[in-house]
């Protein structure tokens, strides 16, 4: 199972949103009251930008890649925001290609269909990886 590290639990994430939402409504107030009333639709825009950026960070603090490999059957699982994906193959039918470099992932080919994975990896495991997998699919 590979994951995003999220360093923000959901609760957490809501604090802080509610905590920097409720400062710039008090600043506005004070900054209205004293006669700057135009700071009130600069303050709502500043909140709905931040709301709007914390519902993206949200979204993709779940995202997931989950690899099985079962005698006979390999199965990857590839969930980012609201789209999944799901790839099954034949173990000893399938390839692992890795380049290696910043950008390249993990490769799995099979009859012409093709998943990347270790999107949440740093370059070193997903080197790594890349060697289990092989291992792995050998064995298989």
């Amino acid at each position: 199972m590979l994951r995003r590290n999220c360093s923000l639990a959901p609760l957490q994430l809501a604090a802080i949103f509610a905590s920097l939402a409720l400062v710039s409504a008090v600043i506005a107030t004070v900054v209205a009251l004293n006669g700057g009333w135009m700071v009130v639709p600069f303050t709502c825009l500043e909140v709905a930008a931040l709301a709007f950026a914390f519902v993206v960070y949200g979204r993709h603090a779940a995202d997931f890649e989950r690899i099985v490999l079962e005698p006979g059957r390999l199965v990857v699982e590839s969930v980012s925001g609201n789209r999944s994906s799901r790839f099954e193959a034949m173990p000893g039918w399938t390839r692992v290609e890795y380049e290696g470099g910043r950008r390249s992932l993990v490769t799995l080919v099979n009859q012409g269909r093709a998943t990347s994975i270790g999107r949440f990896l740093p370059e070193p495991q997903r080197e790594r990886l890349a060697r289990e997998l092989r291992m792995s699919l050998q064995g298989a």
